[in-house]
């Protein structure tokens, strides 16, 4: 049985740092500076081979730079970017947060989830 490739779904642990929808010019240039593909001329390319294909772009491409910049976590590396960098780092995060709260329900789960573990960590036991 076959492995199947990943669909660009993300589950609500998993953080991504770009948007299909959003990131499609980056991703387009993408696959034409490492691979040499122009995506609109291969309307035909099995979705398996395109996510395969993404998945494989690598830092020094268009996208590549940007996720770069999008998941950087050393403080020390955040602290000497550019303005432009600070900009791409600074709009990703804060179009994240809006995301999150535009799903009230969402939100609620993810403060329950919250005073649930401080509750364990402070010995609570978790009932909430």
């Amino acid at each position: 049985m076959r492995k199947r490739l990943p669909d660009f779904k993300r589950s609500n642990n998993e953080e991504s740092f770009y948007d299909i929808r959003e990131d499609w010019a980056l991703i387009e240039a993408s696959l034409a500076t490492q691979y040499g593909i122009r995506i609109r001329q291969h309307t035909d390319m099995p979705w398996d081979e395109f996510c395969t294909l993404v998945a494989g772009l690598m830092p020094d491409t268009p996208l590549g730079n940007i996720v770069t910049i999008r998941s950087e976590k050393d403080r020390k590396v955040i602290k000497n970017f550019t303005p432009s960098q600070r900009k791409i780092y600074n709009d990703w995060r804060l179009k994240r947060a809006n995301k999150q709260l535009d799903n009230p329900n969402v939100l609620d789960q993810k403060m329950k989830d919250l005073e649930m573990e401080f509750a364990r960590m402070f010995g609570g036991g978790g009932n909430v």
